[in-house]
């Protein structure tokens, strides 16, 4: 029996939980979008990233460019090289290239913090555990909203369709309250959102999202630099 496989699986369904809820509400959205509860399915399968899925699927439904959804998915899931960087120092000897090539596809936010509390290395085969109930939790919560959204009345496949961004809001409200910069940050994007849906609507949702979030995070970066720690006095 693989000790380590079976402990990321049980450490995983808190995780695979939260995932099933939240996924529901993208299944809908892609269903509202025109997408098949096969194709929803399959961009969960492929792409374990709420946020990138998310900007990825309104850019499909606007006939967006292939550069243009590189471009958005690289802004959004940026963070995500940053998580692989630092987990790599709780790696085992035994995570071989191939396994950390394979371990990649599922470093989201969550599966990274459960890994990264792990007392001791982590060996390959308790990230898998983690990232396969996980992933089953996303694809299957996927699928089941897709197929929802095709019966329920509209009132309700409309409503259920904002849990998505109550996790959203969920991530970056606390932070926010704590931190004037984070709230600055969502500020500014928010009202370059609103400006490129109201006033500059020639320019494609997926440019939108990278221009918010560039900007949001240049002008913030300029006012609320990250201050170093001091030097201990001599």
């Amino acid at each position: 029996m693989n000790k380590p496989f079976f402990r990321g699986l049980r450490d995983g369904i808190p995780i695979a939980l939260g995932y099933f809820s939240v996924s529901f509400g993208f299944g809908i959205l892609c269903i509202n979008l025109g997408l098949s509860v096969l194709a929803a399915a399959g961009i969960s399968l492929t792409n374990l990233t709420s946020a990138g899925q998310v900007a990825g699927v309104r850019i499909i439904a606007a006939g967006g460019t292939l550069i243009e959804m590189a471009l958005t998915q690289l802004v959004i899931n940026l963070r995500y090289s940053l998580f692989a960087i630092s987990l790599s120092q709780k790696l085992d000897s035994s995570f071989t290239t191939p396994h950390r090539i394979a371990a990649s596809f599922g470093i989201t936010d969550e599966i990274f913090a459960v890994t990264y509390a792990q007392e001791g290395k982590v060996k390959p085969a308790y990230m898998y555990g983690v990232i396969l109930i996980s992933a089953l939790g996303w694809v299957g919560g996927t699928a089941l909203g897709a197929a929802m959204g095709q019966i329920l009345p509209e009132m309700v496949s409309s409503a259920m369709g904002i849990m998505l961004y109550c996790m959203f809001l969920a991530i970056f409200v606390p932070p926010a309250r704590k931190d004037r910069g984070v709230l600055m940050a969502v500020i500014v994007a928010a009202l370059c959102s609103i400006l490129f849906n109201t006033v500059l609507t020639f320019v494609s949702g997926g440019f939108a999202v990278i221009i918010s979030a560039l900007v949001s995070a240049a002008l913030c970066a300029l006012l609320f630099p990250v201050a170093e720690e001091e030097e201990a006095a001599a």
